[in-house]
């Protein structure tokens, strides 16, 4: 079994989540390393959820942190191969051959610029997630959207439901969706339902 796009799960905070989403065949996994999250996976955390797992990659999900802070983080997680940042010139010092390299930035900072940023971003090899608070799009951020993916690698983050999930990577050209990990009622147990519904939307009949 695969899935018909490219996949990335966010802030993952439990084994549970991980393992489900390993087993529907999800690409990516993301793990918050911000310390003043919510979500934050400690070092010791993320080898007990990670360890669990195989057949997916992780990234490391950072905020503002600055490149020497993050070097420092990522000797912690040495499993981690892709880096998601929201600020372009820090992801830029990285070793792109060493890292998978996500730009991560709200549509609607990114709209009067689409040109220039999917220019840039295409000449660097970077995948853009673009994050949409909407849970639908409207015609105007369809169009900012399929512009940019004209010329980048865009993952989107917002805007997907079980009903549209198929349609908008297709008529938007999208290389993939980012959908959230979610918190465990209790050890072991989670609610799957939205995304279990949308993952199997993308299922390929074997």
């Amino acid at each position: 079994m695969a899935l018909s796009t490219f996949v990335k799960i966010s802030g993952v905070t439990n084994l549970s989540d991980a393992r489900y989403c390993a087993g529907m065949f999800v690409d990516l996994l993301g793990f918050d390393l911000q310390e003043t999250s919510d979500k934050f996976v400690s070092p010791t955390q993320f080898q007990e959820i990670s360890g669990w797992v195989s057949g997916v990659d992780f990234c490391g999900e950072f905020g503002n942190d600055s490149l020497e802070t993050l070097q420092e983080k990522l000797k912690k997680y040495p499993e981690i191969s892709w880096i998601q940042h929201n600020k372009l010139e820090t992801l830029l010092q990285f070793d792109s051959e060493k890292y998978q390299l996500i730009f991560q930035a709200d549509l609607s900072e990114v709209r009067h610029i689409e040109e220039e940023l999917a220019e840039k971003i295409s000449n660097q090899n970077l995948h853009l997630l673009l994050s949409v608070d909407q849970t639908e799009l409207n015609t105007d951020q369809k169009e900012s959207i399929r512009s940019i993916s004209k010329n980048a690698k865009v993952i989107l983050a917002g805007g997907i439901s079980p009903f549209n999930v198929k349609s908008t990577v297709s008529e938007l050209g999208l290389f993939g969706i980012a959908l959230e990990g979610g918190e465990e009622i209790k050890p072991g147990l989670k609610d799957f339902d939205t995304l279990a519904e949308i993952l199997e939307e993308l299922e390929l009949e074997d």
